[in-house]
């Protein structure tokens, strides 16, 4: 891999409301925040209206709603005229299926079936449908196929189109529906009887099998075009771990990529290490979790968990492993289940037995108890056999029923001497990954609320802190081992925005105060559901203020998610109306909304402290630092689809004028102090690279050290204050200092000139953190 990697990138959402032109436009203002890389989205042609691009429908082109492949041209021109390097998402585990018309490929499959010179290109199992693939679209009632009709060739079911197979549609709808090479059951059925691989447990998303070179090929044709005529200089692969043999697939992409970094979307759990694939490393999750905790007082966690505990009619607060096992093995016997099934299938063991069917629901139960008790996302076998073995180990403990199988079930999965899998041993590690994000990351993650910007992705949220002896152990680590990969601290895909969870971090260092808040709302409005209301609570004051209309998206969302109270498959009308009323009352109901706005104006000083902290750490720590369009201004976004609104770029570029004029911005709502924060460190790492090649953690003298997180990179010395109400209880920096030796250094933030030791109090007398530079 070559290591022409850029100094930081700045990702763009990239929509039909936000094209590749509009794009353009703010190249300008990129620049002059000090971005050196511009890391777009997908870009491939998606369903119709998609805002994100991860639900391709054509592999082909580029997708015209976001300006087709002049604009990416147009758009690949400019930014390499200003200086930019351009990345960009792509997504070879799926494509889009929820309008099969839309799709060429699924539509010719839908035809022809097994025919079909495309049918090989899905993940399907043919024989499981006895040759027909199954469309999960039909309602619950049993007279669904009533509803069927035949119209201008095609067959109709209300608003859905399919195809027709050549001479089949002169009979009745049903007699038709019965002569295809697809079989329309019930959504129901999806989550146990479906013939085709799913990204997680969404219907229309299909599987594709880019292990097949012929595949392969087609699926990445236009993204090698790209490459080839050099529109593009860095890739962005989506979920690598939903495919057969993510090892094989990144040494073809890195063939086509020739020397271009590549980052994956890997989510690494604790000290896991990534396999030695030709990749620039990480999209960065890994670090997001060790920046937030580092900003955690580790006083809080013992009266946080007593009072989530207090609220936790479930009593799922103390034990995350525990839940973690229980929403895992939920989620292998629910929606998930036609994934196990299929990792049966290809075992064939059960056939053999004297009672097929209840073998195969043993076998079943073995291979679902083996992934819950999966300690990382998934192996690549032969490289994470030990992973495998300590999963088989805690399956035997906690199933001694299954023993025989789960024997059987790991003598089937190891790998072979010369290193070989059986393809059921594929097909599981396919679906481990599957099986650990719908049961912790979409699941326990909303039933799990001590402390809500812990339940992030990336993160465990049974680490509460991060003492900052360990911060810099990790970051010596991550710059001898990583030290290409991203970090960030905001994505599409996170829970809370980077600013969200700044402020709930305040919440560790006033756990009573947050017990008489909740006690208080309660008593006032309540859905029943202590756990979940929690962590509604901590998340409304993290992102305050914000509309009421953002919040009854995210609170249904998130009880949806957590499936106690309500769900996406049986939702309870009843309790989502309460709910809203819930969030109504932050607005309506004198009495929480006077809580409400006095818990927002104690979070809001320190939260902002905590906020341009972990900016300034992100950006100047080992790794490529990436930031999410808008979060250099402060970014309170909730959940998808919240953290994908539209940015005022022209409202930051004209901050950001303001600033380049020499003004220093008061910490207020503008977001100015952190478009200073951000600029300067973004601006230093792209023009003055050489600063940031080394790392050694730097420390205080004094009695309030310990609120002091700090390292120079070899000529850049980051200095961020952390734990900021413990330190003005305690009446502030007084005396403590920092040596930072005899060399001249600039505060690249406020201009300030320091040398050798200088009181805390004086360096942060403007903000809570400073950036400091050797003079060229």
């Amino acid at each position: 891999m070559s290591q022409d990697v850029p100094e930081n990138t700045y990702r763009l959402q990239i929509t039909p409301g936000f094209t590749l032109r509009d794009a353009t436009q703010v190249l300008d203002y990129l620049r002059r925040l000090g971005v050196d890389a511009v890391y777009l989205s997908p870009l491939l042609q998606s369903a119709a209206g998609s805002d994100h691009g991860y639900d391709v429908v054509d592999p082909t082109r580029v997708d015209e709603a976001r300006g087709g492949p002049e604009a990416l041209r147009e758009f690949a021109d400019a930014a390499h005229l200003r200086g930019f390097r351009v990345v960009v998402d792509i997504v070879p585990n799926h494509l889009g299926v929820a309008v099969p018309h839309e799709n060429p490929w699924w539509w010719d499959v839908l035809r022809s079936g097994q025919g079909s010179a495309f049918a090989d290109h899905f993940d399907i199992d043919w024989a499981f449908g006895a040759g027909r693939l199954r469309l999960p679209v039909l309602g619950d009632g049993p007279d669904e196929l009533d509803a069927l009709r035949v119209v201008d060739g095609e067959l109709r079911y209300y608003e859905h189109r399919f195809p027709l197979a050549p001479g089949t549609e002169f009979a009745s709808p049903r007699e038709v529906h019965a002569r295809q090479h697809y079989e329309l059951i019930s959504w129901r059925r999806a989550d146990a009887e479906l013939n085709y691989r799913r990204f997680f447990a969404v219907n229309s998303l299909a599987g594709l099998r880019v292990e097949d070179p012929r595949v392969f090929e087609a699926t990445h044709a236009e993204i090698a075009r790209w490459l080839r005529e050099g529109l593009v200089d860095g890739l962005r692969v989506d979920h690598p771990d939903g495919l057969r043999d993510p090892g094989d697939y990144l040494r073809r992409l890195a063939g086509l990529a020739d020397g271009r970094p590549i980052w994956v979307e890997k989510i690494l759990e604790g000290d896991e290490r990534i396999p030695d694939w030709p990749i620039a490393g990480t999209t960065g999750y890994d670090a997001l979790g060790i920046v937030d905790r580092v900003f955690v007082d580790p006083a809080g966690e013992e009266p946080l968990t007593a009072l989530a505990e207090e609220h936790d009619a479930r009593e799922e607060s103390r034990d995350w492993p525990g839940l973690v096992h229980r929403r895992k093995s939920a989620a292998a016997d629910g929606i998930l289940r036609s994934e196990v099934l299929r990792v049966v299938r290809e075992l064939g063991s059960p056939a053999q037995e004297p009672d097929p069917e209840a073998a195969s629901e043993t076998w079943a139960d073995a291979v679902a108890e083996l992934a819950a008790c999966f300690p990382v996302y998934r192996s690549y076998l032969p490289f994470g056999a030990d992973h495998l073995s300590a999963a088989l180990d805690a399956a035997a403990a906690s199933r001694p029923d299954l023993a025989d199988a789960l024997n059987g079930v790991g003598e089937a999965f190891a790998p072979g001497p010369d290193g070989g899998i059986a393809p059921a041993s594929a097909r599981f590690q396919q679906t481990s990954g599957a099986i650990m994000a719908k049961g912790v990351e979409d699941n326990a993650f909303y039933r799990y609320s001590r402390l809500a910007s812990l339940t992030e992705v990336g993160g465990d949220p049974a680490e509460f802190a991060l003492p900052v002896e360990e911060f810099h152990r990790l970051q010596e680590q991550r710059l001898a081992a990583l030290p290409h990969s991203l970090t960030t601290l905001s994505t599409h895909d996170t829970k809370r925005s980077e600013d969200t969870r700044a402020r709930i971090a305040v919440l560790a260092e006033l756990p009573e105060r947050w017990g008489r808040f909740l006690a208080a709302v309660r008593q006032r409005v309540s859905v029943g559901d202590g756990s979940l209301e929690n962590l509604l609570w901590q998340s409304i004051a993290g992102a305050w203020p914000a509309s009421r209309e953002r919040l009854h998206a995210y609170a249904l969302k998130a009880a949806r998610e957590a499936g106690a109270s309500t769900s996406w498959a049986d939702p309870d009308a009843s309790f989502e109306d309460a709910l809203g009323e819930l969030v109504d009352a932050a607005f309506d109901d004198a009495r929480v909304a006077a809580e409400m706005a006095a818990i927002a104006a104690i979070l809001d000083a320190p939260g902002a402290s905590n906020g341009l902290g972990a900016k300034l750490v992100q950006l100047t720590m080992p790794g490529v630092p990436d930031v999410y369009q808008g979060s250099e201004r402060w970014e309170r976004s909730l959940v998808d689809p919240d953290n994908r609104r539209p940015v005022e770029f022209d409202a930051a570029a004209g901050l950001l004028a303001h600033l380049d004029e020499g003004r220093l911005p008061p910490i207020d709502s503008s977001g100015a102090a952190k478009l200073l924060v951000t600029s300067r460190a973004l601006r230093l790492r792209r023009d003055r690279p050489e600063l940031f090649s080394a790392y050694r953690p730097v420390t205080a003298s004094g009695d309030r050290a310990d609120h002091l997180v700090a390292f120079d990179r070899g000529g850049a010395i980051t200095l961020a204050t952390r734990l900021p109400v413990g330190l003005a209880a305690a009446g502030g920096w007084g005396d403590t200092s920092v040596d930072l030796g005899g060399a001249g250094l600039r505060d690249e933030l406020t201009g300030r000139e320091v040398s050798g030791r200088v009181r805390l109090a004086e360096l942060f007398d403007r903000y809570p953190v400073a950036l400091l530079a050797v003079g060229r």
